[in-house]
Order: structure tokens, then C-alpha cells, then sequence
């Protein structure tokens, strides 16, 4: 992501509370204002990832930090779901409401026919087909027939 993704932690088995701030994002489909998780692992801000495109989740832990728990981006043809819950010593992937969080995840993230979401080609556009009539002048870095000319 181009960053350090660093963030505060402390394993502490503490109570964390998801709080749902997008409900109608699909990722959310199905859920309530919040849901609850009796162990686990606390993050907290601030969290030095990019900007997301969405945040479905944020957190509160019974320490009093907050996270941003739930945040989607766009990579080209690619859908990223980042959700925080979950370590090696607590039992959430059990959870009935963490599993409906990881299957909408999956169905919202899958892009079947890996169409792009932004723009992956910039076309070279020759001077007689400028909107307006222009003089070319100075060097050249490509030509006619070298890949990636058009």
C-alpha cells in the first residue's frame, strides 16, 4: 500500500466493539449499529495507511482507543477489504457476525471479469489529433512503432 501500516497495539484480551458507520455499504448487509467481540487484540490510532476509498468499521476497545477497522481501496482491477479483527489466541473466526463480515468482504471484493476500475492506459495522442491545431516542436523520447506508441 506504500506505506508502513504502523498502528498502537496491546494484547490484552480486552472487549472490542465494531460500530458500523457505513450500513449501506454491502460489506455491511445483514448487521446491526454495532457487534461486540469479548477477547482480543487491540489496535489503535493512528493508523498510517493511505487514504481509504470507504470506511465500513470503526472500533472501540475497553482501553479507550479507537480504530479504523473495516476500509476498502481500488488497485487497478483489484477490490482491497482491510477488517481488524482476529488473533492467533482468541477464538474470533468463530464468531457468527465476523464470518458474515468476511463473506460479504469476499463477494464485494471478487471482480470476476477483472474489469478495471480506474485508468490503466494513456494513450499516446499524435499531434494531428490534438483538439486544437498545434506546431510540434522540440526533441522526441518516442517513436512511431516502439512499444507503447500509438
Amino acid at each position: 500500500m506504500g506505506t508502513p501500516c504502523a498502528l498502537k497495539w496491546r494484547e490484552a484480551g480486552e472487549r472490542e466493539r465494531l460500530w458500523v458507520i457505513n450500513p449501506r455499504h454491502p460489506i455491511a448487509a445483514g448487521l446491526g449499529e454495532h457487534f461486540e467481540l469479548e477477547n482480543e487484540e487491540m489496535y489503535g490510532e493512528q493508523f498510517s495507511v493511505p487514504e481509504p476509498l470507504e470506511t465500513v468499521f470503526i472500533s472501540w476497545f475497553q482501553g479507550g482507543e479507537v480504530f479504523r477497522s473495516g476500509m476498502t481501496w481500488r488497485r487497478g482491477a483489484g477490490n482491497i477489504f482491510y477488517f481488524r479483527p482476529g488473533h492467533e489466541t482468541y477464538p474470533t473466526y468463530h464468531n457468527e457476525t465476523v464470518q458474515k463480515v468476511l463473506i460479504n468482504g469476499v463477494k464485494w471484493a471478487h471482480n470476476p471479469l477483472g474489469t478495471q476500475t480506474n485508468i490503466t492506459e494513456a494513450p499516446n495522442v499524435p499531434v494531428e489529433k490534438a483538439l486544437e491545431p498545434i506546431v510540434e516542436r522540440g526533441p522526441k523520447l518516442h517513436q512511431a512503432g516502439e512499444a507503447g506508441y500509438r
